[in-house]
């Protein structure tokens, strides 16, 4: 039966479902999982790392981009569909720049990739972008934003929030650890939170990660791989701790 109202992304089927923006989300679901989260002070972004052969450049397998200087987006899903929407979403910010002579806010920016994810679900010879993205970055002010937008062409915003394989879990996991990391936590903090949940959830080793960080007028940064490694020798001590002292109460 669903043959028969997927062939075109403007039909609904008898429930009320476009089924094309539903393989989108499939296509989301089967990505490689990113997480962030924002704190008053930072941004922190981290992504799956898919492995690399030893012939291949390693910045062109990175799923992070600068919408701005300001402004920082990953994905969950089809790589070639984020690299045309990231060249337009970068075109539009500067643009504005040049229009208005201030940068965008980041809710502006967002607004715009969820207006071009909802017109590719309701126009014939097109099919909805198969990603979902989280977006992250400051205002002018220095307010900080982190945003989700689906393939529908929805978004929302959330201090903390994850896409992509193991989104589920991952976000059971955000929750359920939410107060580890409260408004005014630093960057060590905001960092041990997103390794530390890719660690636990999706089982990730330092050489399976790339972690971003974006502060306030200050340009885009990747955790070098040697602090990575260190920070999750650090974990790894305190999971085992935990276990431990699990342990022991289960025992008395």
């Amino acid at each position: 039966m669903a043959e028969r109202y997927d062939r075109a992304v403007t039909i609904y089927s008898p429930d009320g479902h476009l089924l094309q923006v539903e393989y989108a989300q499939e296509a989301v679901r089967k990505g490689s999982t990113v997480c962030g989260v924002r704190t008053n002070n930072v941004i922190v972004l981290g992504m799956e790392k898919k492995s690399t052969s030893d012939l291949q450049e390693e910045r062109f397998n990175r799923k992070i981009f600068t919408i701005d200087d300001h402004v920082v987006m990953t994905f969950a899903g089809l790589t070639a569909d984020a690299r045309i929407l990231v060249n337009r979403v970068q075109v539009e910010a500067q643009s504005h720049r040049l229009n208005f002579e201030k940068p965008v806010s980041v809710e502006y920016i967002t607004r715009y990739i969820a207006q071009m994810k909802q017109k590719y679900t309701q126009s014939n010879g097109r099919r909805p972008f198969g990603l979902s993205c989280l977006v992250g970055g400051f205002d002018e002010n220095g307010t900080p934003h982190l945003f989700q937008t689906e393939p529908s062409g929805i978004f929302y915003e959330w201090t903390a929030n994850t896409t992509g394989r193991s989104a589920h879990t991952v976000r059971e996991y955000l929750e359920k650890h939410a107060d580890d990391i409260p408004a005014n936590s630093d960057e060590p903090t905001a960092v041990k939170y997103i390794v530390r949940t890719l660690m636990t959830v999706s089982h990730l080793n330092q050489n399976q990660m790339d972690v971003a960080v974006l502060k306030y007028k200050q340009p885009l940064r990747m955790i070098d791989r040697n602090v990575l490694t260190d920070l999750v020798k650090v974990i790894r001590r305190e999971l085992d701790e935990e276990a431990k002292q699990r342990a022991r109460i289960s025992i008395s």
